[in-house]
């Protein structure tokens, strides 16, 4: 069961400029965020992190640059863990584009949604599932399948991989809140995966990782045996 940690970026100048940054260029975190990133390190102290993986969008790279100089581990950048294409709609204000006929399609049936010049909402889940997918069974193979690793990505990004895990509809996507630098894990198994935080802005998240079970000194009689048992 390998663990996934997704890790929002930390606040951006276009955060609080209300712009849809997107793959704009120079698009960096704020003084808040840059404090966000430097918190990461204290939330995940202690758990066994093996590697991380990053969009490449600069605001992705700062904020988890503390993490990988504490950890010593050098990103990955995966390229299928970018911000969505938003072609046209690239740094315009989400007050003007909110007037537009499309933001409803966007807001109310995401899967539907095809970004003028960019790319459409279901082919951006498609690319980011597949690439936490194929990270996922690397790091499995290469570091054992109770790995933790992190992914730091995209708020629309993240809340895709999410759906695709709690098997529901990317048209329910946006019920899903993931603020900046929020924390959000999953385990994948064999057979499907575990949610076990969505959101999470506060508190080392030492708990997410079970603690290894003690190996147990063989029964000397009988009458030891364990009986009866379930689906666990």
């Amino acid at each position: 069961m390998t663990t996934l940690i997704l890790l929002r970026h930390g606040r951006s100048t276009a955060n609080t400029a209300g712009v849809l940054a997107g793959r704009s260029p120079g698009v960096e975190l704020d003084e808040t965020g840059r404090g966000q990133a430097e918190k990461v390190v204290e939330r995940l102290a202690g758990l066994p992190i093996v590697e991380i993986v990053t969009s490449p969008m600069t605001r992705c790279r700062q904020t988890v640059e503390p993490l990988a100089i504490d950890r010593k581990i050098t990103p990955v950048v995966e390229d299928e863990l970018s911000e969505v294409d938003y072609g046209d709609w690239t740094g315009g204000t989400l007050k003007t584009l909110a007037r537009e006929p499309l933001w409803k399609v966007v807001q109310a049936h995401p899967s539907a949604a095809i970004f003028p010049g960019g790319e459409g909402l279901a082919g951006m889940q498609a690319r980011a599932v597949a690439a936490v997918r194929r990270h996922g069974a690397r790091i499995a193979e290469q570091h054992g399948p109770t790995a933790v690793w992190v992914a730091c990505s995209h708020g629309d990004v993240i809340k895709s991989v999410l759906a695709d895990a709690l098997a529901t509809h990317l048209d329910n996507f946006q019920r899903i809140m993931v603020d900046t630098c929020s924390v959000s894990v999953v385990h994948y198994t064999d057979t499907r995966p575990f949610v076990a935080r969505v959101n999470d802005l506060g508190g080392d998240l030492k708990g997410i990782v079970a603690p290894k079970p003690r190996r147990r000194r063989a029964a000397k009689r009988s009458s030891d045996a364990v009986v009866g048992g379930g689906t666990s």
